[in-house]
């Protein structure tokens, strides 16, 4: 049976980072497109991070130089690391795995 865990949310000041996690397993990892998405309440889910089935990486001007998407094979993990954190971050983060969703986390940056 697929799964798709995700790890790493929760709370940061501004200026901080964090580590985002999504491990899969009943699927085959490799050759796949996969990405990182986030949703405000009152807000449509939004990509934040993009890899094709190629390992080329797309990130949208509001993230990019700040967030950096990436995988380990070996491991079926897919990794969002986030730096120099803002508040208008604050979202539940969606890994997605070729049609496969993670359960969301929650990442609030406040002081």
């Amino acid at each position: 049976q697929v799964r798709i865990v995700e790890s790493g949310g929760g709370l940061v000041q501004p200026g901080g980072s964090l580590r985002l996690s999504c491990t899969a397993s009943g699927i085959n990892f490799k050759g796949k497109n996969m990405a990182w998405y986030r949703q405000e309440p009152g807000n449509q889910r939004e990509l934040v991070a993009d890899m094709d089935a190629n390992t080329f990486v797309n990130y949208p001007d509001f993230v990019k130089g700040r967030f950096i998407i990436s995988k380990d094979d070996a491991r079926s993990t897919l990794y969002l690391q986030m730096n120099n954190l803002k508040p208008e971050d604050t979202a539940v983060y969606y890994c997605y795995i070729y049609g496969y969703w993670g359960q969301g986390m929650q990442v609030t940056v406040s002081s």
